[in-house]
């Protein structure tokens, strides 16, 4: 070999200059610069990595990626700017009231009244004169059990984020109620009305919408009678406004004597049918009235519901100095469900220029925990009539053959109410029926 060109090695190679050596320990500029493979070399490792198992070439390919992105890992890509702002901070308003819904401010307060304290659940404050919308639960039940499903319905949040919630729960018929002492004499049906001006007058409302289920409804129908100048209006549920006669109460002390008091509420709240194919509904119910209600204080509840008296309304020219409620009323019934005929009863009490009868199919008997959603469509249409979210649409509903011309009617001469009429062209001029909705 030439010199200055390398020297010939005992196994007869020829070694690498010594230039070629240098540049490859001193990097110039800090670089680290690998040595050249030759083309023997690339030969052999290509023909090592084709003889491989396809899952050791994949781990070969695998820890070349790798090493190529180390040298990326401490690299960071800034945003110049931000990818559609006006979007991003939608989506956290969405988030934060998503969050409100589900979890909401909700507060509890003991409210005392003249009969006694009431446990009571807000949420939201009053919103100039708006009216509160304030439910009352079914006997059995409390407000969670009676209206959890209902308003954790998802089109309820165009409803709730214009008004103040109120529920309330009758005395020791909430979740972790302390038993009554032995000897209390739980209010009438008359007094428990009598507790809600405590209510409205604690928090300030100008006015409340009712909802009411069962014994709710006639407790806020009886609330309605006495302070008329209190409700915009009511959405009742199940209502009897009849009271019990002897016969009935022989009939519900000789049932609690064949049947357990959770097993006599559900045949209160659920039809036969319901009970004889003893639906997931049913067995869900049956479970958390017996854990979650205080038994001894149900009992109460429900003597006095099975004491009650008849409602004191008559439709105007029915009878002499006839009473009844002055403003709009949505009555709501599942077929076949065992207040049927209470409410047809009740609708023939009412003033039928502002009264709506929803007669709901395949809800069984409690509509708003079965059909939450046509129940939701139905109390929006309620509170359009009323002039209030005159933007809410309604799609779901189907009108009866004798609902059709909807004019506008005034109460209190300061807003206006919807009345229907029927669409015959006898009806002109004539007084106008009771609109009847089916869904």
């Amino acid at each position: 070999a030439k010199e200055g060109r390398g020297s010939v090695s005992e196994g007869g190679r020829v070694e690498q200059g010594q230039r070629k050596r240098f540049r490859q320990q001193s990097p110039q500029r800090g670089h680290s610069i690998a040595p050249k493979r030759t083309h023997e070399q690339t030969k052999r490792e290509a023909r090592r990595i084709q003889i491989l198992p396809d899952e050791n070439r994949e781990t070969v390919h695998q820890t070349r990626l790798i090493s190529r992105m180390a040298g990326m890992k401490d690299q960071q890509f800034t945003e110049e700017k931000p990818l559609l702002p006006e979007s991003r901070g939608q989506e956290t308003e969405m988030e934060n009231s998503d969050t409100f819904v589900a979890t909401g401010d909700w507060k509890e307060h003991d409210i005392e009244t003249p009969y006694g304290m009431l446990h009571v659940l807000i949420r939201g404050a009053p919103k100039g004169n708006k009216p509160a919308i304030l439910t009352y639960h079914d006997v059995g039940l409390n407000h969670k059990l009676c209206f959890n499903s209902f308003f954790h319905n998802e089109d309820m949040q165009e409803i709730t984020k214009h008004f103040v919630v109120c529920h309330v729960d009758a005395p020791g018929q909430q979740i972790g109620a302390a038993q009554m002492p032995q000897g209390y004499q739980y209010p009438t049906m008359d007094q428990l009305a009598g507790m809600l001006p405590s209510v409205v007058q604690h928090f300030g409302f100008k006015s409340i919408v009712g909802i009411g289920v069962g014994a709710g409804a006639y407790i806020l129908a009886k609330f309605a009678l006495i302070f008329p100048e209190l409700v915009e209006g009511l959405v009742l549920l199940n209502i009897d406004p009849n009271g019990k006669g002897w016969i009935d109460w022989a009939a519900t002390k000789l049932s609690g004597l064949t049947s357990t008091l959770p097993d006599t509420v559900l045949a209160h709240l659920f039809s036969q049918e319901e009970l004889m194919s003893n639906t997931e509904v049913v067995q869900s119910y049956r479970q958390q009235i017996n854990n979650t209600v205080n038994q001894f204080n149900l009992q109460l509840f429900w003597n006095m519901y099975n004491s009650r008296r008849d409602l004191e309304m008559n439709r105007s020219g029915s009878v002499l100095n006839a009473k009844t409620l002055r403003c709009p009323v949505m009555l709501v019934v599942g077929d076949n469900a065992p207040a049927e005929e209470g409410v047809v009863e009740c609708n023939s009490k009412l003033d039928p220029t502002n009264t709506t009868f929803l007669k709901m199919a395949d809800s069984g008997g409690m509509p708003q925990i079965t059909q939450p959603g046509k129940l939701t469509e139905a109390f929006k249409y309620f509170l359009q009539g009323m002039g209030y979210m005159p933007s809410a649409s309604m799609t779901r509903l189907a009108r009866s053959r004798t609902a059709s011309l909807t004019s506008a009617s005034s109460v209190d001469g300061s807003r206006n109410r919807a009345c229907t009429h029927s669409d015959s062209s006898e009806a002109v001029g004539q007084v106008s029926q009771t609109m009847e909705v089916s869904c």
